[in-house]
C-alpha cells in the first residue's frame, strides 16, 4: 500500500500557485486588490514583457508592521478575516490570503511597506518559497510589492504563457475593470515604462472615459435605482450604440467584478427586441446587494458569485433596464439627471399610474418580493445567451460541377453561406481497395469485379447527368419571362422557370470565389485610410493576427493606442464594407475555435455578388436572357449563395394535374 505523505509548504504553495496564479493577470489582481483594501487612494501598476519579467504595485495605504511582515507570506494567512461568522459577510475584495504565498513560490518577490504612523520603512524577499530576513529599506508610505521572472521555478507553466502581447492585453483588460469598478481612487498603469491608462479617482464618469473615451458617455444613459433592495447604478448602452462582442460589459456585485449568468441574461433578454444577432450592447453595471444574501467563495479566482435568490435579481434588473429601454413613465426614476447625462427618450405616458410602482428609499432586502416578470423559476439556471432563444437555421446542400470541374459542399446559415473544401455531399463516394491487402478467400467471396464494377457504374451516372445536362441547354427553348424576374424555357415535356437575380447571382459568387482560390494579392489602395477603433482585448485580437488579415489583401498597421489604419482593400472587393467586415471578424474574440478569416470572405463575396447581379423586376433583353442561359450551361440545381433555388423544374404532367386533365 503506498504511504500518506504530509505535503511540505514548498510543494503545496506551488500547488495553490496553479489554481490561484493562472498567468501574469492573476497575479497584478491579487496585488490590487490588496492595495484597495488596504484603503489606498492613489495605485501605481508597473509590467514589462507582459508581466512575465516584472509587476510591481505601488499603493499609498494603510501598510504593514514590520512584526507582520513573514506572516503577510505565510498561507492562509489575512487580516481580513478573522472567524468563521466572517465569511457570510465578505466586504473586502480578498479573504483568502492564498495570493501571496501562492505568488511567492513560482517567483522573485520583494515586499517593502510603512505601517501608518511608522518612521521607518522594512522589505522582505521570498523567492520560489524561501523566505529572506527582514531589513530597513527607503519607502515614503504604503506598500510596494515587485514580482519578478514570474514561474522561473516552474517550466511547463511557463510553457503554456501566451505571447507578450496577449498576456499584456489580459492585464489591460484587468485594469480596465479596477479603473471601472474603483472610480474614487486614482489609477496610474505603465506599459514597459509607457503610461498608458490613468484615472485621476474623479467619480464614474472619469472612470468610463478614461477607459472607453468620453464619446462612450455620450452614447448611454446613467441609471441608479432600487428594485426590492437591489440597487442598480451605472451606465447602459442606448439600443443604437451596439458592439460585436461582450468585451464591452462590465458587471461589479458590491465593487467586485463578476462575470453572473443571472445578471448577463438579465440585461441581454432586456436589450432583446432592440438588438439584431451578433450584436451585443455596452453597460458597466454595479449591483450592490447585502452581504450576506451573496456568496463569493464560489469560484477559484473570485470571477463569480451565488445569489441567495436568482429570482430577485433577475427581476431587478430586467425591470430596471426594460423600462429605461422603453422610455416608461418608471425610468424618469431611474436615469440620472445631470446636466450632462444623455436625455431620455419621451415615455409613453407621463402620468402617474396605479400600476406603476413607485422608487422607495434604501427598501431592505425582502426576498419574498417578486415581479411578474420572464426571468428563470427557483432552482433553474438563467440563460446565459440570448441566441439562445432562436438557434440559427442551417441547411446543408451541394454545389454540382459546372464548367470548372469542381463542386463546394456548402452550409447555408440564415447569415450567409459556408462553403466548405470541395467535396460531393449525399453522392457516395467511390470505393478503393488494394488488392495487396484482401486475402485469396476474401477475393474469391467477395468478387474482385464488384469494386470496379461500383467504380464504373458511378462515373456512368455522372456521365449520364452531365449529358442530359447538355441536352437539355442545347434544346431548350425561350418561351418569355413572368414579371420581369423568371424566365420560362422549355425542354420536351419539362418547363424550367428560372429566376434572373438568383442564377446571374450565383454566377458572380461562383466567379468570384474561384478567382478567390486561385488569385495572387491584389490590393486597391483607399483615397481616405479607414480607422478602426477597438478596445485593447480587440486589439490584441488584431494584433495576434494581422498576418492572415494581410495576406487576404488588407493593408493595416496599428495607428496609436487602441486604432488601426487600413489603407488597402483587396481588389476584389472595393465596395466591401469595412465597418461590417471588421465587425464580424471582431465577433470572433474569445471565440474558442478561433478565427475564420476564408469563411468570412466567402460571405462578403456572396453579398457582392449579390449587389452586383440582375434584380428581379429589371427587364432584360433576349440576348441577355439567351446569355444567361448560356452561362448556366444547363445545370438546374444550382442554388444562389443564399440557399434559394435558381430553377424549378414543372413536367407536362403536373401541369396538367393541376388543370384537372388528368385525374
Amino acid at each position: 500500500m503506498a504511504k500518506i505523505n504530509i505535503l511540505d509548504s514548498s510543494i503545496y504553495n506551488r500547488i495553490a500557485a496553479g489554481e490561484v496564479v493562472e498567468r501574469p493577470a492573476s497575479a497584478v489582481k491579487e496585488f490590487v486588490e490588496n492595495s484597495i483594501d488596504a484603503g489606498a487612494r492613489n495605485i501605481e501598476v508597473r509590467i514589462a514583457r507582459g508581466g512575465k519579467d516584472l509587476i510591481s504595485v505601488i499603493d499609498d495605504g494603510c501598510g504593514i508592521e514590520k512584526s507582520e511582515l513573514r506572516s503577510a507570506f505565510l498561507p492562509h494567512a489575512t487580516s481580513k478575516i478573522a472567524k468563521v461568522e466572517d465569511l457570510d459577510v465578505i466586504r473586502t475584495l480578498g479573504f483568502r490570503g492564498e495570493a501571496l504565498a501562492s505568488v511567492a513560490s513560482v517567483a522573485h518577490v520583494t515586499l517593502k511597506s510603512r505601517a501608518a504612523g511608522c518612521d521607518e520603512a522594512y522589505s522582505l524577499t521570498c523567492s520560489g518559497g524561501e523566505i529572506g530576513e527582514i531589513v530597513p529599506c527607503a519607502l515614503e508610505s504604503g506598500t510596494e510589492i515587485v514580482a519578478e521572472n514570474l514561474f522561473f521555478n516552474t517550466p511547463v507553466r511557463a510553457k503554456f504563457m501566451k505571447t507578450d502581447k496577449s498576456e499584456e492585453s489580459e492585464i489591460s483588460a484587468v485594469m480596465s475593470r479596477f479603473v471601472l469598478g474603483n472610480p474614487e481612487i486614482s489609477f496610474k498603469y505603465y506599459i514597459d515604462g509607457k503610461l498608458s491608462v490613468q484615472s485621476f479617482g474623479g467619480g464614474l464618469d472619469e472612470a468610463v472615459a478614461a477607459v472607453y473615451g468620453a464619446a462612450a458617455i455620450a452614447e448611454c444613459y446613467k441609471i441608479d435605482a432600487v428594485k426590492h433592495g437591489v440597487r442598480v447604478r451605472g451606465y447602459i448602452g442606448k439600443p443604437s450604440y451596439t458592439k460585436a462582442n461582450r468585451t464591452y460589459q462590465s458587471t461589479f456585485v458590491n465593487g467586485r467584478y463578476v462575470s453572473n449568468n443571472t445578471i448577463s441574461s438579465a440585461v441581454a433578454n432586456a436589450y432583446a427586441s432592440y438588438l439584431m444577432k451578433r450584436q451585443y450592447p455596452f453597460y458597466v453595471l454595479f449591483i450592490d446587494v447585502p452581504p450576506e444574501i451573496v456568496d463569493v467563495n464560489v469560484h477559484p479566482n473570485k470571477s463569480d458569485v451565488r445569489f441567495e435568490n436568482n429570482q430577485v435579481i433577475y427581476g431587478s434588473i430586467y425591470s430596471v433596464v426594460s423600462a429605461v429601454l422603453d422610455g416608461n413613465a418608471s425610468a424618469l426614476e431611474y436615469v440620472v439627471k445631470d446636466a450632462d447625462a444623455p436625455r431620455m427618450p419621451e415615455p409613453l405616458s407621463v402620468e402617474p399610474r396605479e400600476d406603476v410602482p413607485r422608487r422607495e428609499k434604501a427598501i431592505p432586502f425582502q426576498a419574498e418580493k417578486t415581479v411578474p416578470l420572464p426571468f428563470p423559476e427557483a432552482g433553474k439556471s438563467a440563460v446565459s445567451d440570448i441566441h439562445a432563444y432562436e438557434p440559427p437555421r442551417v441547411r446543408h446542400g451541394f454545389i454540382p460541377e459546372s464548367e470548372t470541374g469542381r463542386g463546394f459542399a456548402i452550409t447555408f446559415h440564415d447569415s450567409g453561406v459556408r462553403a466548405e473544401k470541395p467535396a460531393p455531399q449525399n453522392v457516395p463516394p467511390p470505393t478503393y481497395v488494394n488488392e495487396a491487402f484482401l486475402s485469396q478467400d476474401v477475393r474469391e467471396t467477395s468478387g474482385e469485379q464488384d469494386v470496379f464494377a461500383e467504380n464504373k457504374k458511378y462515373l456512368d451516372l455522372l456521365d449520364q447527368k452531365a449529358k442530359r445536362q447538355k441536352f437539355i441547354f442545347e434544346n431548350a427553348e425561350l418561351k418569355g419571362s413572368l414579371f420581369n424576374t423568371y424566365l420560362i424555357y422549355e425542354e420536351g415535356d419539362n418547363a424550367y422557370i428560372i429566376d434572373q437575380h438568383a442564377a446571374h447571382e450565383r454566377l458572380i459568387f461562383d466567379k468570384l470565389c474561384e478567382e478567390m482560390d486561385s488569385r495572387k494579392v491584389v490590393s486597391q489602395p483607399m483615397l481616405v485610410p479607414f480607422v478602426l477603433s477597438v478596445n485593447r482585448e480587440e486589439a490584441a485580437f488584431i494584433a495576434d493576427h494581422l498576418q492572415s488579415i494581410a495576406e487576404i489583401g488588407f493593408e493595416i498597421e496599428e495607428f496609436g493606442a487602441g486604432s488601426f489604419k487600413i489603407s488597402s482593400v483587396p481588389l476584389d472587393l472595393q465596395e466591401i464594407d469595412l465597418k461590417g467586415f471588421f465587425d464580424d471578424l471582431l465577433g470572433e474574440v474569445g471565440n474558442l475555435k478561433g478565427i475564420r478569416l476564408t469563411q468570412l470572405l466567402r460571405d462578403k463575396i456572396a453579398m457582392t455578388a449579390c449587389k452586383h447581379a440582375v434584380k428581379g423586376g429589371m427587364m432584360l433583353t433576349d440576348s441577355e436572357k439567351e446569355k444567361l442561359f448560356e452561362m448556366l450551361h444547363g445545370d438546374m440545381g444550382l442554388k444562389c449563395p443564399h440557399g434559394r433555388p435558381v430553377a424549378v423544374k414543372l413536367t407536362k404532367y403536373e401541369i396538367e394535374k393541376m388543370f384537372k386533365r388528368i385525374v
